[in-house]
């Protein structure tokens, strides 16, 4: 509601942003648009600090003050949010067999053209992937109910990561 009142009042907003590195940085910017990118809130801003237009993750951002100090609107650039023909063309699709327990979350991902039945239980799920961190902590997050089956290499990367995760819980 601060973040509403302020873009419609020209105020100054400061507050704490936590970085990826969880630093905790002061900044005051100025206001300009809430964002829905995907599932998360942002809100973009011109940044004092950085002297340029930033998105500004909502969970992120703490101790909000609004300023009595108004400003000037800008010009702003609509933010960046469809990266999806940079994205479609990293991808790579995969193999999956899922548990049908999971189907609808693999939904989020993927066509129901791209699901077979695989007996009673299962399927197999041609699955768009990008060989990254978040896609593969994406597949772990679904746990025993999900196999990679092709190609090897992320196949024997799922069980590298998998392994090095068991290990930490051992005696």
């Amino acid at each position: 509601e601060q973040i509403k009142q302020a873009m419609q009042e020209h105020t100054l907003l400061s507050f704490t942003y936590l970085d990826r590195d969880c630093n905790r940085n002061p900044r005051i910017a100025e206001p300009y648009q809430l964002v829905l990118k995907g599932s998360q809130w942002y809100w973009q801003g011109f940044c004092r600090k950085r002297n340029d237009f930033r998105l500004f993750k909502l969970s992120r951002t703490a101790d909000l003050t609004m300023l009595e100090e108004r400003f000037a609107p800008r010009d702003h650039p609509k933010p960046q949010l469809d990266a999806s023909e940079a994205h479609a063309a990293m991808q790579k699709e995969i193999t999956l067999r899922i548990h049908k327990s999971i189907l609808e979350r693999v939904l989020d991902y993927c066509n129901d053209e791209d699901i077979s039945p695989d007996g009673e239980e299962h399927y197999i799920v041609r699955y768009p992937f990008i060989e990254n961190d978040y896609y593969y902590d994406l597949l772990l997050g679904l746990g025993a109910r999900c196999e990679c089956l092709e190609p090897p290499r992320v196949r024997a990367e799922m069980k590298r990561r998998a392994g090095a995760i068991a290990a930490l819980y051992e005696d």
